[in-house]
């Protein structure tokens, strides 16, 4: 468990926005490559394969992080704009770090109380608002800082209580670290299929690394893996999965039931602690790009559950990133669906 913390937590702290994952990518194709033949594709994606006999099972997880994109510079500040699902609500007074030709840290701004009207403290300030505070002057600035770099929340990497750890990235870096480790245990097996992994770009732009990445691979069948809603206090279960139960099982229009079915089965077969996420409509994931590409593939969804979902204090159990790995280790090792 110590060595997965410790991979989740060494993935998390990557650089990698949306459109801009090189750190992350290459992070990911040097450990992916110890054990499998892993590069870049055209689009960006880290792929790695790991041959065997049989079918061909694609795991996906997307590698970006959501973040900021600098705009504008002006003297000692820097106007923003939000780079994926970026949450305004938790912006103001943020550390962050702004990835120019060097990283630069700043602060985004906040007015103090005192200095707020009673109507202006009722709203969110919009990213079109939001300024970086990092106390430069426009030529020091343009030295170092270009319109379109990134920039991302700075937190500290916390162990909580039990086996849970507070992360920015973790969304979905965890994924990432699920399927590596899936592929690590299928690979001590002396007869398994092929395994590809896709470490997607940009799912939080709209999914193009996995609709470009998927339609490049043959698969028969693929397992997403990404993160979702995890319960709190005052939340109902019924809606959100819990932290420590295990890996959430998918259930949507757009998934293949017979996957989701078997995946269900063998977690209860090998005594894999699981929970089901039922989505009436699409998941929201590169699963739902996934499944329609090309002629259509077989496509599944395991989700990890996860608290403060898109800011820089994210939550999760690291027993539930052992036992998403376990689940679709065994999974492939099974044969996958019988249909």
């Amino acid at each position: 468990m110590s060595e997965l913390k410790n991979l989740i937590n060494n993935l998390a702290y990557k650089n990698g926005t949306s459109g801009s994952e090189d750190d992350i990518a290459e992070e990911l194709v040097g450990l992916a490559g110890k054990f499998m033949t892993a590069y870049r594709d055209s689009y960006g994606n880290a792929v790695a394969t790991l041959e065997g006999k049989g079918k061909t099972f694609l795991l996906d997880a997307h590698m970006d992080r959501i973040g900021m994109i600098v705009t504008a510079i002006e003297d000692g500040f820097l106007r923003i704009d939000k780079c994926g699902g970026a949450d305004a609500r938790v912006m103001a007074a943020q550390d962050v770090t702004v990835w120019g030709k060097e990283p630069v840290y700043g602060v985004i701004t906040s007015t103090p109380p005192h200095l707020t009207t009673a109507e202006d403290a009722k709203k969110v300030k919009g990213f079109d608002s939001m300024l970086v505070d990092i106390g430069m002057s426009m030529e020091e600035a343009k030295k170092i800082i270009s319109p379109g770099d990134r920039v991302t929340v700075r937190c500290p990497q916390l162990d909580l209580c039990g086996d849970r750890i507070c992360s920015a990235a973790l969304d979905d870096r965890a994924g990432c670290a699920v399927i590596l480790r899936a592929a690590e245990i299928v690979a001590q097996s002396a007869e398994h299929p092929t395994v590809k992994l896709m470490f997607s770009c940009s799912e939080e732009t709209g999914g193009s690394g996995a609709k470009t990445g998927s339609f490049s691979v043959q698969a028969d069948e693929c397992i997403s893996v990404d993160v979702s809603f995890a319960a709190a206090h005052g939340m109902t279960d019924k809606k959100y999965g819990i932290l420590g139960k295990g890996p959430m099982i998918g259930y949507a229009p757009i998934l293949n039931y017979a996957a989701s079915e078997k995946l269900k089965a063998v977690a209860e077969e090998k005594g894999i602690p699981y929970q089901v996420e039922i989505m009436g409509e699409a998941t929201g994931t590169n699963a739902d790009h996934i499944a329609v590409t090309k002629g259509g593939i077989k496509t599944a969804l395991i989700s990890i559950p996860l608290r403060n979902m898109h800011t820089g204090a994210e939550i999760i159990s690291v027993s539930d990133i052992e036992n998403s790995a376990r689940l679709i280790a065994e999974y492939i090792l099974g044969g996958g669906t019988d249909a």
